[in-house]
C-alpha cells in the first residue's frame, strides 16, 4: 500500500489554502524590465536568483564604508489601497531609504523590497514595483533583488505592505555629518512635495473628521481628488545633494526631516555644545499642512513634531558656501529656504522664532 497522498477529491494544493505560485512567477516576468531599466555601474539588474551581486570597485570606489537603511511607507499604504493608486508608494519607498543614506554623504548603490500580502494581485504588484523602479532611478540605485512573501490569513485579500533596504557608500573620509558644525554655520531647508511619509495616521483621522471622501475635490490643490493630492510621493533629495557635495566644500552635515519634524531630527547631527536656530516665517508651508492644520484644529507645536510641515532636508553649511550651495542645489531644481543658524546651547536643541503661518 502506497503512503503517497491522494491525487482525488480531498488532496489539497498550496493554491486551494490562498496561495498562486503561478501569480509569483507571472509577476518575476512582468517586473524584470523594470527592474533591468535601473541599471548602473557596479551592478546589472538582473532578477531571479537567490541573491544580489554589487561590485563596489566597478561602481568607482577606492577606500568606501557602506551605508545601510531600511524603512516602510507607514499607513500612507492604506490611501494608496482604498483608493487604488498603486504606482507612486513605491518612490515613497525608496525616498524613505535613500534619503537616509545621503545625509551621511552617502551615494545609494543598491535597493532591494519586500512585499507581504494576503493574495498575490499581479497588476497591483506590478505597479508598485514599477514605483519602485522610478524611485531607483531617481535616486541612481539598482534594484538588484526583492521578496514578494503572500500570506492569506496575515493580511486581509487586498491589502499588502512594503518594506525597503537600501545600502550605499562613501570614501573613508567623506562621512557626514562633519565634527566642524559650529555657530554661525547656515541652516538651509529644502522644500518638501507635500506631507511625505509621516504622520498619516494623523492624516487619515483629519480626513475622517472632515467628511470627505478620497474621490472629492482636494480642498487644497486645484484640479485634483483628496486622495490623488494626499498620495503625492515623497521627494528624493539624492542627485542634487551629491552634485553640491561634489561641486562645494561647505557642506557639513544634513537632515532628513521625517516622523518627529525639526524638533527630533536636527539635533540628531548637531554638536552637543550647540542648538539649532529657526525663523518659521522663511518657510513656506504647502497649503495641505494649512488644511490638515485648520480642519484638525492642530496646534502648530503638534504640526511641527509630527509632520515636515515644507522642509523634507536641512543643510548645514558654513557661512561663507551657503549662497554657492544654494546656486548649486537651485539649479539642479531644489526650492531652497535660508530658514536659520547653529547657535550657542539654549532651553531646547531647536529653538523656533516667527510662525509658520498655518491658522492665515
Amino acid at each position: 500500500m502506497s503512503d503517497a497522498p491522494s491525487n482525488g477529491t480531498n488532496g489539497l494544493t498550496y493554491a486551494q489554502s490562498g496561495v498562486d505560485i503561478d501569480a509569483g512567477n507571472a509577476l518575476v516576468q512582468r517586473i524584470k524590465p523594470l527592474v533591468k531599466a535601473t541599471a548602473r555601474a557596479g551592478a546589472d539588474s538582473d532578477i531571479g536568483g537567490f541573491g544580489g551581486l554589487f561590485d563596489l570597485k566597478g561602481a568607482g570606489f577606492k577606500d568606501p564604508i557602506l551605508v545601510a537603511a531600511n524603512d516602510g511607507v507607514g499607513t500612507k499604504l492604506k490611501i494608496a489601497i482604498d483608493t487604488k493608486q498603486h504606482r507612486t508608494v513605491g518612490i515613497d519607498l525608496v525616498a524613505m531609504c535613500v534619503n537616509d543614506l545621503i545625509v551621511q554623504g552617502a551615494e545609494p548603490l543598491f535597493f532591494l523590497d519586500y512585499f507581504a500580502c494576503g493574495a498575490l494581485d499581479v497588476d497591483t504588484a506590478t505597479d508598485v514595483v514599477a514605483g519602485i523602479a522610478d524611485g531607483c532611478k531617481m535616486s541612481g540605485s539598482a534594484l538588484i533583488g526583492g521578496e514578494t512573501a503572500e500570506m492569506p490569513g496575515m493580511y486581509a485579500k487586498d491589502d499588502y505592505d512594503l518594506a525597503g533596504f537600501s545600502v550605499g557608500a562613501v570614501e573613508r573620509g567623506e562621512i557626514l555629518p562633519r565634527k566642524d558644525v559650529a555657530e554661525g554655520d547656515v541652516l538651509l531647508g529644502l522644500a518638501s512635495s507635500g506631507v511625505h511619509s509621516n504622520g498619516y495616521s494623523l492624516v487619515r483621522k483629519i480626513v475622517e473628521l472632515s467628511g470627505l471622501a478620497w474621490d472629492d475635490a482636494a480642498p487644497f490643490a486645484d484640479g485634483q481628488s483628496l486622495g490623488q493630492a494626499l498620495i503625492t510621493p515623497t521627494r528624493i533629495y539624492v542627485k542634487p545633494l551629491l552634485a553640491a557635495l561634489k561641486e562645494t566644500s561647505g557642506i557639513k552635515a544634513l537632515a532628513h526631516i521625517t516622523g518627529g519634524g525639526l524638533p527630533e531630527n536636527l539635533p540628531r547631527v548637531l554638536p552637543e555644545n550647540t542648538s539649532a536656530k529657526i525663523d518659521l516665517s522663511a518657510i513656506d508651508a504647502p497649503a495641505v499642512f494649512k488644511w490638515l492644520a485648520k480642519t484638525g484644529g492642530v496646534a502648530e507645536a503638534e504640526m511641527l513634531r509630527t509632520f515636515n510641515c515644507g522642509v523634507g532636508m536641512v543643510v548645514v553649511v558654513s557661512a561663507e558656501e551657503a549662497d554657492k550651495v544654494t546656486e548649486v542645489l537651485t539649479r539642479e531644481g531644489e526650492t531652497v529656504f535660508r530658514i536659520g543658524a547653529i547657535a550657542a546651547p539654549g532651553d531646547k536643541p531647536v529653538l523656533f522664532d516667527g510662525s509658520l503661518g498655518l491658522s492665515a
